[in-house]
């Protein structure tokens, strides 16, 4: 999945919508990768996507392309 400028998501980056620029990327179920806080087993049932976990807006389902509100503050360090 990637973000509306074509740059891939990728666990663990820090993302803003809106008012809300606490967003981090929990989970990528369409790359398989998945935080300790949002296992694997708990999630892939969603079969595919991406979890964002915002302070203001919760928990967000991705299951297609973002649309263009969607912004990357910062890439998660590896």
């Amino acid at each position: 999945m990637k973000y509306p400028d074509g740059q891939s998501i990728r666990l663990g980056d820090k993302v803003r919508i809106g008012e809300d620029s606490g967003g981090i990327v929990v989970c990528s179920i369409d790359t398989n990768e998945y935080s300790e806080e949002y296992p694997k087993a708990e999630w892939a049932s969603l079969n595919r996507g991406v979890l964002i976990k915002f302070p203001l807006y919760g928990l967000i389902h991705y299951e297609e392309e973002p649309d263009g509100d969607l912004v990357l503050i910062g890439r998660a360090k590896k």
